[in-house]
């Protein structure tokens, strides 16, 4: 697994890579083995038309998977539309979608969907929220600042999920002290559940 900027993460296995949330804050992307892209939800810093297209030129039969609301916001692309309870496969890796909605920014704005995604049951990625996968987790990718998200809810949810490794996602809004805090309270969360948690920058990785 392969931290990229902001909400995107690369996963290969053995060659074949899945992309996950390539999205406008994040730099150009590559992977020349992609099996499969997923997008959690429509907001931009999750998906950009530029990677959409840049990746489907090299790979033009490659689906795309996101929830209705992904499939109406990029109309220009042919999206896979599935739901939470779904599993798919794409190459080596199995992928079940959790969730159904974005976490609440504030009950003034209106709520878009979002699926967590579960990768080959090790792997688990909330989007832009606290659903939870309903297996045990060993590698959990944490939000760690966003205007939805409050660090005691993050320390709530890691603790519920209780995975064996951490790692910060969803971190382009925070400064180097706050991205610290956030690391230190996450941190704090796993271990505490008996976990460990990794300090990745953007295009660090980690086996497993």
């Amino acid at each position: 697994m392969t931290k990229r900027e902001h909400a995107c993460l690369i996963l290969d296995d053995e060659g074949q890579q899945l992309v996950i949330d390539p999205g406008n804050q994040t730099g150009p992307v590559s992977a020349p083995g992609l099996v499969a892209i997923v997008i959690t939800h429509e907001h931009a810093d999750h998906w950009d038309a530029e990677h959409l297209a840049t990746l489907r030129a090299a790979n033009p039969t490659v689906p795309i998977y996101g929830p209705a609301g992904v499939a109406a916001a990029a109309e220009d692309f042919d999206i896979t539309v599935v739901a939470a309870g779904e599993r798919v496969t794409a190459g080596p890796f199995r992928l079940r979608f959790f969730g159904g909605e974005h976490a609440e920014i504030h009950r003034s704005i209106p709520r878009v969907d979002n699926l967590g995604v579960l990768v080959n049951e090790r792997i688990y990625y909330p989007g832009d929220s606290y659903a939870t996968p309903d297996v045990p987790v060993e590698l959990l990718a944490v939000p760690a600042g966003a205007p939805w998200l409050k660090i005691g809810e993050v320390m709530d949810f890691v603790t519920v999920v209780a995975p064996k490794m951490t790692f910060a996602v969803h971190d382009a809004p925070l400064s180097p002290m706050g991205l610290n805090l956030a690391h230190a309270r996450i941190q704090a969360s796993v271990e505490a559940v008996g976990g460990e948690h990794h300090r990745l920058s953007p295009g660090d990785a980690i086996e497993f």
